[in-house]
Formats: structure tokens, sequence, C-alpha cells
């Protein structure tokens, strides 16, 4: 199975990133991880589209498309998405085919506060649903206080968001199958 594999953060010490990072490290065998690049894609605007969508987007869109599965590792900024993530996916859905229509899609995400992502995950299966993708409903993975598994000399994630995590990629394999 061939995840593409989006951050929804750009910072280079992103937890989120690390994350996804981790994901591709703990994944079994026959699953690939490529991680798509959102840094490129400009600010939506309906004038730009309409001379053309941008190569960035385009590149964006082909991930997506070439992929068995989508995987949006999202971090929590005021309460929602990053406006980073929400401008990429708008973008991706204006490409022709729809890549998000009928998608297997999970989602997880890290923040430093206790909760994880959970208001911001909320948000985005609602953008998702409207999307058409195909949302693993279960195990939802919020990963909360950040630093301890992501900080400089941090090992990574402890056994227990492991082992969600091989659950979750199990169910998004079910959709896929």
């Amino acid at each position: 199975m061939k995840i593409c594999g989006v951050s929804g953060s750009l910072r280079k010490a992103s937890y989120n990133t690390a994350l996804l990072k981790a994901v591709a490290e703990i994944a079994a065998p026959d699953i690939e991880i490529e991680i798509a690049d959102i840094s490129d894609i400009p600010l939506y605007n309906g004038d730009v589209e309409a001379e053309g969508i941008p190569a960035s987007v385009e590149a964006f869109a082909a991930d997506i498309l070439g992929a068995d599965a989508l995987l949006i590792v999202t971090p929590e900024y005021n309460a929602g998405i990053p406006g980073v993530l929400k401008n990429a996916l708008d973008w991706a859905s204006r490409v022709r085919p729809n890549v998000f229509d009928g998608k297997p899609t999970a989602m997880m995400g890290t923040s430093p506060g206790k909760l994880g992502t959970v208001r911001a995950q909320m948000q985005l299966r609602n953008q998702m649903a409207n999307l058409n993708a195909q949302v693993v409903s279960q195990p939802m993975i919020y990963v909360g206080e950040a630093g301890k598994f992501f900080d400089e000399g941090k090992t990574g994630l402890d056994d227990a968001t492991k082992g969600f995590i091989e659950k979750q990629l199990v169910a998004l394999k079910a959709l896929v199958d």
C-alpha cells in the first residue's frame, strides 16, 4: 500500500512532521509512505486558478491521486487546522478529477498540549467528508505533550502510541482493500 503523507506544519522542527516520519518507521514492510510537500503552494486565489493550476498544486494533487491512501498529520492552531493545510486541501480540491473522491484517508496529530489535536481533527473530518474522502473512523490518534516524544534527545513514541498507529494503519489498509 502506498500512502501519501501530509504534514500540516511547515516548521523545520515540526512535531507533526516528526510524527509522520515516525509513522513511516512503524509501518509494516508492505506500506510505503511518501511525504508530500505543501510548502510551495500559493495562497488560493480564483484569479490565479483562472490562469491555470500552479505546478506545486498539480504536483501535490498528483501525489494524492497516485497513492492508495492519504495520511494527514495536523497540528492544532487556535482550535483548528492550520491555514497552510486548509489552503493546500482547498487548492487540491480544484484539480480534476477530484483527487479526494473515495480516497481512503487517516488523520492524526500532535501538539504540546494535553489534548493533542482533538479540535483540529474534528474540523478536518468535516472538510474531508465534504470532499468525499473515506475517513478512518477508529482509532483516532491525538498525541498530546509532543515534547516528551520529539524534543531533541528524545527517543520517539511510546509503545501504546505505536500500537494505536499500527491499528490505524490496519484500518486504513482495510479501506483500501
